[in-house]
C-alpha cells in the first residue's frame, strides 16, 4: 500500500475540562486487491464492490467523478449527506440547523438537553429521518441535566457541541478529500459485505466527523437492518439511560468526549479447510507459536505489538452502543474510535474477521475517570501501533461446540483473524499438503514485523464456551498462521489453572498441530458419547490412565 502523510493532529483543550482533539491524519492513495499482503502489499481475496441500488435524484451526472464512484455509491445511503454533480452537500435546512449550531447557545438556544434533544429532532427531520424516540430524548435531558455538573454541561453547549457542529459542516468536504486520494476506489469509505475483503484508511478528521454524526443521530438507519450492519447513531445509549441500574450507560457516554484519531480498518476473508481431516494431516514441524500464560492483567495492557483479540458479536460492537458491557463493549468504551468500523461494516460470515489499525486509547478501565495518556509509540505513518482483532465466536454452542464442525468452525474463525496475509502462499501450499512440514516454505514471504497474538477466553463467558477447548484451538490456529508467539490472558479463571502445564506438556512431546488437533478430537467424541466427564486438561494429563492409555 501506497500513503499520503497529512499533518499530524492537533489537541486542544476547552475551558470545560473536555479535550478535543481536531486532527488531520493519513489517507491512502493506492491499494491493489487480490494479492498476499506484506508490509507494502495489500490484504489478501478478491474485493466486490456493492454498489448501492437505492434511488439518488440528487445525482445528476453519469460521467467520471463523484457521480460514477461505486465506493461513493455503496456508502450513501447510509451517509446523512447528498450528492448533486459531482459534489457533496447537506441539504439546506440541515446546514442551517448546524449553522445555527455552530454559533453556540446564544443563537442555538441550546442550553440543556431536552432543547439539545429538540435541535438533534429538527436536525434529523432536516434528512428526512424520523425524530429522536422519547426514550432519547429523555435519555439526553438525564445526562446533560442530572449527571453532569452543571459547570461540565455548560462546557458542552458553550463549545464542545458548537465545535462538532463546525465540524460536521465540513463533513462533505472531507468525504470528498478522502475519495480523491482514495483514487483507485479500493481503500475509500464503502460498505464491506459478505465476502468483500478490503481495506477502508480513514483521516483522523474524517474518523472525527463521522463519530460526531453518530452522536448527533444523522446517520440513516431504514436499511442498515437489510445490510447486516450494527447501530451506529447513539440514540440507544442514550435511551439506556432510562433505565435502572444505568451507571454503565454512563460511564459509556461519558467515554465518547474522547474519540478522534486515525483508522486503518481491514475485513479479510480467507479459503479454509472444509473436513476435519484437513487439520490432522497437517504436518507442520512443531508449535512455532511459543504461548505465555497470564493469570491476571488485560489484553488491552499489552507490552508487546500483537493482535488484540476483540471477543466480538458478529455485529461489530456487539452492545457496545445499548445496553451491552462485556469484553467487546468495554474495549470499544476505551477505543471509542472502533465504532467508525460500524458505520460500514456488515455482519461477519464463518471465514471472515476484522483488524483495525491505530485506534488510540482514552481510558485506562470502563470505569471513565478523565482523560488517559496513551503512551503506544506510533509507526511510520504516525498510526498508534495497536492492532485489534474482531473474531466472533459461536454463541452458546452447548454440545455442539463438541462436534467436529463447531471445532472447525472456530479454528478456521480463529485462523482467519491470525492470518499473516504476506504469508498467504504458504498457507495455499499448507492447506493442499505440498512440502507443507518445511518451515522454509514461508521464508521468502516472512514479514520482517514481529507481531504476535493477544488474546484470553474467547468465547467463553457469557457465549458460553468451553475455556480449555477455546484455549488449544487458538493455540492451533496461531501456530498454524506462524505468529510468533501468544500472550493468553485467563482473567483468573479456575478451568485454566493447568493451561501453561498442558502447553509445556505438548511442547515436551514435540506435537505437531494435527495431532493436537486429532487429541481435541477424540476427547470431544467421547465427550458427545458421555465417555468422560472431566475437562480436556484432566483428559490430558498424564496423570489421567485414560490419556495414558490413548498415548
Amino acid at each position: 500500500m501506497q500513503f499520503e502523510a497529512l499533518p499530524v493532529h492537533q489537541s486542544k483543550q476547552s475551558s470545560s475540562g473536555i479535550k478535543l482533539v481536531i486532527a488531520r491524519g493519513l489517507d491512502s492513495t493506492r491499494v491493489q486487491k487480490s494479492r498476499p499482503r506484506g508490509p507494502t502489499n495489500p490484504p489478501p481475496g478478491a474485493f466486490a464492490l456493492a454498489v448501492a441500488t437505492a434511488t439518488m435524484e440528487e445525482s445528476t451526472s453519469t460521467g467520471s467523478g463523484l457521480a460514477a464512484r461505486g465506493d461513493l455509491r455503496s456508502a450513501l445511503p447510509f451517509l446523512p449527506v447528498v450528492l448533486r454533480g459531482d459534489s457533496l452537500f447537506w441539504p439546506p435546512a440541515a446546514q442551517e440547523s448546524l449553522r445555527a449550531l455552530a454559533l453556540g447557545p446564544d443563537v442555538s438556544r441550546v442550553v440543556s438537553g431536552d432543547v439539545l434533544a429538540d435541535a438533534l429532532t429538527d436536525l434529523r427531520q432536516a434528512l428526512d429521518l424520523p425524530p429522536l424516540s422519547a426514550h432519547a430524548a429523555e435519555g439526553f435531558a438525564i445526562f446533560f441535566n442530572d449527571l453532569l455538573s452543571r459547570v461540565h454541561a455548560q462546557g458542552w453547549f458553550a463549545e464542545v457541541f458548537p465545535s462538532l457542529a463546525r465540524l460536521l459542516l465540513r463533513l462533505p468536504a472531507l468525504l470528498e478529500d478522502h475519495y480523491a486520494k482514495a483514487a483507485d476506489g479500493e481503500s475509500g469509505l464503502r460498505i464491506l459485505g459478505s465476502q468483500d475483503a478490503g481495506v477502508v484508511l480513514l483521516s483522523q478528521e474524517l474518523a472525527a466527523a463521522l463519530l460526531a454524526c453518530a452522536l448527533f443521530c444523522l446517520f440513516p438507519t431504514a436499511d442498515r437492518g437489510e445490510a447486516s450492519l450494527p447501530r451506529i447513531n447513539f440514540d440507544g445509549l442514550f435511551s439506556a439511560l432510562t433505565h435502572k441500574p444505568r451507571q454503565s450507560q454512563e460511564q459509556k457516554v461519558r467515554a465518547q468526549s474522547y474519540i478522534i484519531q486515525t483508522l486503518h480498518i481491514s475485513k479479510y476473508f480467507c479459503s479454509v479447510p472444509q473436513d476435519d481431516t484437513d487439520y490432522k494431516e497437517l504436518l507442520l514441524a512443531t508449535f512455532q507459536a511459543p504461548c505465555d500464560v497470564f493469570s491476571s492483567g488485560f489484553i488491552e495492557d499489552e507490552e508487546q505489538e500483537a493482535l488484540e483479540v476483540d471477543f466480538a458479536n458478529k455485529r461489530l460492537g456487539g452492545g457496545a452502543l445499548f445496553r451491552g458491557c462485556v469484553q467487546e463493549e468495554i474495549r470499544f468504551m476505551i477505543n471509542p474510535e472502533l465504532i467508525v468500523g460500524m458505520l460500514f461494516m456488515a455482519s461477519m460470515e464463518d471465514n471472515e474477521a476484522i483488524e483495525i489499525i491505530g485506534a488510540e486509547r482514552y481510558g485506562s478501565t470502563f470505569r471513565f475517570v478523565g482523560d488517559y495518556l496513551d503512551t503506544r509509540p506510533f509507526d511510520s505513518l504516525r498510526r498508534r501501533r495497536t492492532r485489534i482483532l474482531a473474531i466472533d465466536a459461536l454463541a452458546r454452542p452447548s454440545l455442539s461446540q463438541y462436534e467436529s464442525s463447531g471445532l472447525l468452525r472456530e479454528a478456521n474463525k480463529a485462523f482467519c483473524g491470525f492470518m499473516d496475509p504476506s504469508k498467504q502462499q504458504f498457507y495455499v501450499k499448507l492447506f493442499q499438503n505440498q512440502d507443507s512440514n518445511n518451515k522454509d516454505n514461508c521464508s521468502s514471504t516472512s514479514s520482517s514485523e514481529y507481531i504476535g497474538v493477544s488474546t484470553g477466553n474467547w468465547g467463553c463467558g457469557a457465549f458460553g464456551g468451553d475455556p480449555e477447548i477455546k484455549s488449544m484451538v487458538q493455540w492451533i490456529a496461531a501456530s498454524q498462521a506462524l505468529r510468533p508467539f501468544v500472550n493468553y490472558y485467563t482473567f483468573e479463571a479456575a478451568s485454566l489453572e493447568k493451561l501453561e502445564e498442558v502447553i509445556q506438556w505438548v511442547l515436551h512431546h514435540g506435537w505437531t498441530v494435527g495431532e493436537l488437533w486429532h487429541m481435541l478430537l477424540e476427547y470431544s467424541s467421547q465427550r458427545l458419547r458421555k465417555e468422560t466427564h472431566v475437562g480436556f486438561f484432566g483428559w490430558l494429563l498424564p496423570n489421567d490412565s485414560r490419556c495414558c492409555d490413548i498415548l
